[in-house]
């Protein structure tokens, strides 16, 4: 990993049309675009996280931690309405990220205990 990416605190965003000016579906994918190359860096710091819960944790047993993704799904669930981001996609994109998180936290522990 890059000291540049170690020390990134601010995700950048290409500039876009906001959606609720955009007249073309060229403006539409660009935006989208760019949103999606931004979820990739936030994305990948999350599994940073993963990889220190991974080095952290002094047990595989406690990898999965039912009471933990509730209260993730929660907070999400709760950030997501004010955000206008609907329960309907938050849900299952958290759930479903949640999952692929453990399943990579659960390979590190492997890889660097077993």
């Amino acid at each position: 990993m890059s000291a540049d990416l170690k020390k990134a605190t601010i995700v950048a965003v290409d500039a876009r049309v906001d959606p609720a000016d955009c007249l073309t579906m060229a403006e539409v994918r660009y935006g989208v675009d760019a949103l999606d190359r931004a979820l990739v860096v936030l994305l990948a710091e999350r599994q940073r996280y993963m990889d220190a819960a991974a080095r952290i944790k002094p047990d595989r047993s406690v990898v999965h931690d039912d009471a933990r993704i509730e209260d993730v799904v929660q907070k999400v669930l709760a950030a997501a309405g004010p955000a206008g981001l609907s329960a309907a996609i938050a849900e299952p994109v958290w759930r479903t990220l949640i999952d692929r998180c453990i399943a990579h936290e659960f390979e590190t522990w492997d890889r660097t205990r077993g």
